[in-house]
């Protein structure tokens, strides 16, 4: 196994992890994850939305190449809801906390991902590229 399927492996693992704890991180630090005043409703959705994205990367974890479409959602999706809630959060002051939550973790999952699925898919392709010559 080479270094960059080895790192994206661990990546893929530890933000499935992390996905799974997301109900637990709104209970313990409310500011930085859950949105004010507490919704019950929205809370659900999230944890259930995070919950299986999380499932379905520990899952990708195991051939990652084979999973590079939910890996690339992944990283887009959480640029995009970091985006809509960096300007929620600065616009709301009851929520400058998520400021110092989930708004950089969002933005570190997104770049760690991204930047080891393109060392993948680069190193991929330059394999390829050596098969056929």
């Amino acid at each position: 196994m080479d270094e960059s399927n080895r790192y994206l492996r661990i990546a893929l693992i530890a933000v499935g992890i992390a996905f799974l704890l997301i109900y637990p991180l709104m209970k313990v630090w409310s500011s930085g994850w859950s949105w004010q005043p507490g919704q019950y409703e929205y809370e659900q959705m999230i944890v259930g939305v995070y919950a299986t994205l999380g499932v379905f990367l520990l899952w990708a974890s195991r051939n990652p190449s084979a999973h590079l479409s939910l890996i690339w959602f992944t990283v887009w999706s959480s640029v995009v809801h970091g985006l809509i809630m960096s300007v929620q959060a600065v616009i709301d002051p009851a929520e400058h906390g998520h400021l110092i939550g989930d708004i950089p973790a969002l933005f570190l999952v997104a770049i760690v991902l991204g930047v080891l699925t393109s060392r993948k898919t680069v190193s991929n392709r330059r394999n390829d590229s050596e098969a056929i010559t």
